[in-house]
C-alpha cells in the first residue's frame, strides 16, 4: 500500500511541477527605473531591450556592455554613471531570453545568434563605422569572442573593435565548473521543462550567492531584482535552453579560443579571484599562458564572480587604466 502511494507521488509532482505557474514578482522602483530609461529595437520580429546613454562630451568613445547569465544589462547598474563621464555613449541591452528583451520558447538559443542580436543593435544605432570598447562578463564574455571572431574574418555587419575586456567568463571548457543546476537543465531533456518550473527564489537565491563572495553578497533588494528580471516574461522556463551555450563553447573552442590568441585588439582581463566557476589559480594560469598578448588584473582575494556588482570602484579602476594605456 504504502509504495503504490510513493509511485502516485512520483507521477504527481512532476506533473504539478510541468503545469505550476506562479506569477512574476513586481518590478522595484530601481528596476522600473532602469527599464523606463530603456528602449527596444526588433531582431527577426523579437522584442530586445536595451539602454543608451550619452555621457562625457569632448569624446567620441562609445563603451558596449555584454552581460552574464542569468541575469540582465541591470548587472552593470553599479558602474554605469562612472562610465558616463568617461564614454560619450554607454550601451547595454538585454540578451535574447533574457532580463526585458523577448523570452521565445521554444527557441534554439545560440552564441551565434547572440552575436548577431548585438551587431543588429550596433547597426540600428548608426554605429557600424565607429570604432567600439566592448566590456563583457560570464556568458558575455563568449558572445564578445565571436563578435571578435567576426570582426577579425572581416564578416559583413561586423562591429570594429577598439578594445576588449573580458571578466570571470567560462571562455575555456577545461576550467570551467557549472553549478549542479546548470548542468542538470542543460543535459536532461527530461528534468529540465520540471527544474524550470520549481526553479524558485529560494533556490534562485541560494544559486547566485554561491558565486558571490562571503563579504560581497547582494542585499535582498539586489536578489529580488536579479530574480524579477529573470521571471519578467517566464525567463525561468527558457533555462535550459539558454544553457546550451556551455555545450557550444565545447564544440567551438578552437574558434574562439583561437581568435583570442590571435587578435590584435587590445585585451584586458578583469578577474575575481575567489570564483568558484572559473576558480583560481588554473584559470588564470591558463589565460596568461594562452592569451600573451593580453593584460590582465586579479581583484582582491574576497571578490568572486561577479567583479562589477562586487567590487565596482576595483573594476573600474582597473578598466579606466587598462582603457588609458594605449
Amino acid at each position: 500500500m504504502r509504495e503504490w502511494w510513493i509511485h502516485v507521488g512520483l507521477i504527481c509532482i512532476p506533473l504539478v511541477a510541468v503545469y505550476l505557474h506562479i506569477p512574476p514578482p513586481q518590478l522595484s522602483p530601481a528596476l522600473q527605473k532602469w527599464h523606463s530609461a530603456g528602449e527596444v529595437f526588433h531582431f527577426r520580429g523579437r522584442k530586445i531591450f536595451y539602454r543608451d546613454s550619452y555621457g562625457a562630451l569632448g569624446t567620441s568613445d562609445v563603451v558596449i556592455l555584454l552581460h552574464g547569465f542569468p541575469t540582465s544589462s541591470y548587472d552593470w547598474n553599479k558602474i554605469w554613471d562612472p562610465l558616463t563621464q568617461r564614454f560619450h555613449r554607454v550601451i547595454a541591452l538585454d540578451f535574447l531570453g533574457f532580463g526585458f528583451s523577448d523570452k521565445p520558447r521554444p527557441h534554439r538559443y545560440s552564441i551565434f545568434e547572440q552575436a548577431s542580436v548585438v551587431e543588429a543593435l550596433v547597426a540600428h544605432l548608426g554605429l557600424n563605422n565607429q570604432r567600439v570598447n566592448v566590456v563583457s562578463h560570464d556568458y558575455g564574455d563568449t558572445v564578445a569572442l565571436e563578435l571578435l571572431y567576426r570582426s577579425d574574418q572581416n564578416r559583413t555587419g561586423h562591429l570594429t573593435f577598439n578594445s576588449l575586456c573580458l571578466s570571470n567568463g567560462g571562455i575555456f571548457p577545461e576550467t570551467h565548473y557549472p553549478r549542479l543546476l546548470q548542468t542538470l537543465l542543460k543535459d536532461s531533456s527530461f528534468l529540465a521543462p520540471v527544474l524550470t518550473r520549481l526553479t524558485n527564489y529560494a533556490i534562485f537565491q541560494k544559486g547566485i550567492g554561491e558565486v558571490f563572495g562571503p563579504y560581497t553578497q547582494p542585499t535582498s533588494a539586489e536578489f529580488w531584482d536579479m530574480w524579477t528580471g529573470l521571471r519578467y516574461n517566464d525567463g525561468n522556463l527558457v533555462l535550459d535552453s539558454i544553457l546550451q551555450y556551455i555545450n557550444q563553447r565545447l564544440k567551438h573552442r578552437e574558434r574562439w579560443v583561437g581568435t583570442l590568441t590571435s587578435t590584435f585588439v587590445p585585451l584586458h582581463m578583469i578577474y575575481g579571484p575567489l570564483d568558484p566557476v572559473n576558480p583560481h589559480p588554473q584559470f588564470i594560469h591558463l589565460y596568461q599562458q594562452l592569451v600573451l598578448k593580453s593584460t590582465v588584473t586579479i581583484l582582491d582575494d574576497h571578490i568572486s564572480h561577479y567583479p562589477q556588482l562586487e567590487d565596482p570602484n576595483g573594476f573600474l579602476n582597473a578598466y579606466f587604466n587598462f582603457i588609458h594605456s594605449f
